[in-house]
């Protein structure tokens, strides 16, 4: 198959680039090499690199030439802390994916997999003593300055308990990017349903390995407190540590996405894939895993908070493994030590 990689140069971009390849894949790259990203780094890369934006009609129309299928990685990532963010995010991230479904259908293409992320569930679901599941309440800034970091049930008030959260979840941005990846779901969903088109939404959870990028506002946490253990610091955790995610090596978050190629969804639909490794650990555990690794010091729990972050988002990937036959396939003891090795 013939596919348009956007962002084919960024951390996942390039491991997804190298596992289309792998399965016999033609590939070309659109990436706009964001300096915020890449520095003014023009990476080397084994096909054909068109440095566009994806936000430039004429660029996606040329690169879209003799196309087949689309995978659409590129976007601004990050929280999203300050009202200032806005509009870059609803620009690179909105606006971007709208030209780029323009362009597809002019071209005729019907077949998009699109990168999506766990933050458009916002606190998820959870379980009350009380009251089952319920979507929590949000965190306000007086509870979290107290130290009361678990999101309430919103019926009853008490400390709600984690639970997996599926695909058919209710959507809850509750910050600036979160909502841009809400949007480029409605938007893609409006595109099949005009077009015909078949859409794999991929609901990225906490990708680690190697090629994170460090030290930028793109970095993730894992690149974060590796940054810091590498200065011979403690790394700093927020909050208790006690925050529940979902870690998944880039590597099968490619194989997953590679994978979605071959989604037997309906023509004229969104199907949404949560990409999770199924084991759910505690940020504190992952600053403690690497900190063994590295031989570095201890975490330092500081009880800081920002208010955009979610308290716990875990994925259950059942659909994933059902509809499309993958499993992860790299242990997260073995992960973590390749991260030490190579980041």
């Amino acid at each position: 198959m013939r596919i348009l990689l956007t962002g084919g140069a960024g951390f996942i971009g390039r491991h997804v680039l190298a596992e289309l390849l792998a399965r016999g894949h033609q590939v070309r790259v659109l990436d706009s090499l964001r300096p915020d990203v890449h520095h003014g780094e023009v990476p080397s890369l084994p096909v054909e690199l068109v440095r566009a934006d994806v936000r430039d009609p004429d660029a996606v129309d040329s690169a879209l030439r003799e196309v087949e299928a689309v995978c659409h990685l590129a976007a601004k990532v990050g929280l999203g802390v300050d009202v200032q963010d806005l509009p870059d995010y609803a620009s690179s991230n909105d606006l971007g994916t709208a030209v780029l479904l323009a362009g597809m259908a002019r071209a005729g293409i019907g077949r998009l997999v699109l990168a999506s992320s766990m933050v458009v569930y916002g606190e998820g679901l959870g379980r009350c003593r009380e009251h089952a599941l319920v979507r929590p309440g949000p965190r306000t800034e007086d509870a979290l300055a107290a130290g009361r970091f678990e999101p309430p049930c919103p019926v009853c008030g008490l400390a709600l308990l984690p639970a997996l959260v599926a695909e058919d979840a209710p959507l809850d941005p509750r910050n600036a990017y979160a909502a841009s990846k809400s949007a480029q779901e409605q938007l893609a969903a409006s595109w099949a349903r005009l077009t015909g088109g078949r859409v794999a939404a991929m609901r990225y959870h906490n990708v680690y390995g190697p090629g994170m990028p460090r030290d930028t506002p793109y970095a993730g946490v894992a690149a974060i407190f590796l940054s810091a253990l590498r200065a011979g610091k403690a790394p700093r955790v927020y909050e208790d540590g006690g925050q529940r995610r979902d870690f998944v090596h880039v590597r099968d978050v490619a194989a997953a996405t590679a994978a979605a190629f071959g989604a037997a969804s309906a023509e004229g639909t969104l199907r949404a894939y949560n990409v999770g490794s199924g084991t759910p650990r505690t940020v504190g555990e992952m600053a403690g895993a690497l900190s063994l690794a590295v031989a570095g010091p201890a975490p330092r729990v500081t009880g800081g908070y920002r208010l955009g972050d979610v308290r716990h988002i875990t994925a259950d990937s059942a659909r994933l493994r059902t509809e499309l036959s993958w499993r992860p396939a790299v242990d997260f003891a073995d992960g973590i030590a390749e991260l030490a090795r190579v980041l």
